[in-house]
């Protein structure tokens, strides 16, 4: 079973940033509102840095700030009932957010009941160069959620900014052969420039091995690379 946010970051705090935590949560649950103000403010009062040393600005998981707003957002779903609010003002924390309160947002959607409400956050977070935002969002919610169209140009957004695909959720379960061309195509584009297949785009093309036959300059560099 999954950890909560609250269940993630609470062993990880001092006691007074325990109890700080706990004062928001409580202050979101009398008043949603209060979140808007408190969000931004998190990390600076409760706690921020790395959750795990390998990945200290946050590209593949939740750094410890994340963790701290993700409480606050899961506080705001239990207390706003409301889905239609709800997405209004998580849409207005990452809109008006720094990147940080922006990848802490995209790193929770799929913890606050949303359905498929986030496709617009998630767009633009794709539409970046913020390589901690680009991860962040091909996380849960958009492994489960994203129409297919929009996840592939994802997972491509991932190889061509350098984001390891182990930010992908779900990829191999939603890879098929229209991502396989797309990916044999970015690696067709690469190898005529001279450069390497990234090791990355190795396990889609592998897990279409009889499509990739269509490449076989792609075909020819992967070997020499292998």
């Amino acid at each position: 079973m999954v950890n909560t946010p609250l269940e993630t970051i609470t062993p990880l705090l001092s006691h007074q940033a325990r109890e700080r935590l706990s004062e928001m949560i409580e202050a979101i649950g009398r008043d949603p509102q209060a979140i808007d103000h408190l969000f931004p403010a998190a990390a600076r009062e409760v706690a921020r840095g790395p959750l795990d040393d390998n990945d200290p600005g946050g590209m593949l998981g939740p750094t410890v700030d994340d963790a701290v707003r993700g409480a606050l957002l899961v506080a705001l779903r239990d207390t706003d009932t409301d889905p239609a609010s709800r997405l209004r003002r998580v849409s207005d924390l990452y809109r008006f957010g720094d990147s940080d309160e922006r990848r802490a947002v995209l790193r929770h959607l799929h913890e606050l009941d949303l359905g498929a409400g986030p496709a617009a956050l998630v767009e633009d977070a794709l539409r970046t160069n913020d390589t901690r935002l680009i991860g962040a969002a091909m996380g849960p919610w958009t492994g489960a959620h994203l129409p297919e169209a929009q996840w592939r140009h994802g997972v491509l957004k991932c190889l061509f900014t350098g984001v390891p695909l182990a930010a992908v959720e779900g990829l191999r379960a939603r890879a098929d052969t229209e991502l396989a061309r797309m990916v044999a195509d970015f690696c067709r584009e690469r190898v005529a420039a001279g450069r390497d297949i990234p090791p990355d785009a190795l396990p889609i093309l592998d897990q279409f091995d009889d499509f990739l036959q269509q490449y076989p300059d792609v075909v020819a560099a992967r070997a020499s690379d292998a």
